[in-house]
């Protein structure tokens, strides 16, 4: 009997209509939010490599699971670096629409301490400016391979978790 449901199941995804094509995604670089002791005493380190090396496994990690289509950024990217995107009052969101995309995804990583860090990813639909979802966690260890794990988890349990729809454009 289960076999029957699941071929009729089947008939009816291959009969339906053809998917829509994936919503155009623009994934921002990250930003540092710097409030360690360390980054008081002695200036702020250079987290810059991590950075760049978070925000490109995001990119990676969200184009194979095929749920979204990446929009270059580079014609907006000087904009975005001259702005900080949590605090524009939107800008993320104009600068994502001027790329021809559906959604803004921006992201923070909030360095505690050497020990302690947070990082925090945004999704905002570009057509209304709304947020659509947040994802957060905490890391211990400022290695490459704490922040690497921390994007894995976040992508796999938070934005393509098998609850989560990927927003489709207006």
């Amino acid at each position: 009997m289960r076999a029957l449901l699941a071929g009729v199941l089947l008939l009816l995804e291959l009969s339906g209509p053809a998917c829509a094509d994936p919503p155009r995604l623009a994934v921002f670089d990250f930003e540092l939010v710097d409030t360690s002791l360390q980054g008081e005493a002695y200036g702020s380190r250079s987290e810059q490599e991590r950075l760049v090396r978070a925000a490109d496994q995001l990119r990676k990690q969200l184009v194979e699971s095929g749920k979204f289509q990446l929009v270059d950024i580079s014609p907006v990217n000087a904009a975005a670096h001259g702005s900080n995107l949590q605090a524009c009052g939107g800008c993320d969101v104009r600068l994502a629409a001027q790329i021809g995309a559906d959604l803004a995804m921006t992201g923070i990583v909030q360095k505690v301490s050497n020990l302690i860090l947070n990082m925090n990813i945004y999704l905002r639909d570009v057509h209304t400016g709304k947020l659509v979802v947040v994802a957060s966690a905490d890391m211990r260890g400022n290695t490459d391979e704490s922040w690497s794990r921390v994007v894995t988890y976040l992508v796999r349990n938070r934005l393509l978790a098998p609850n989560y729809d990927a927003p489709q454009p207006q």
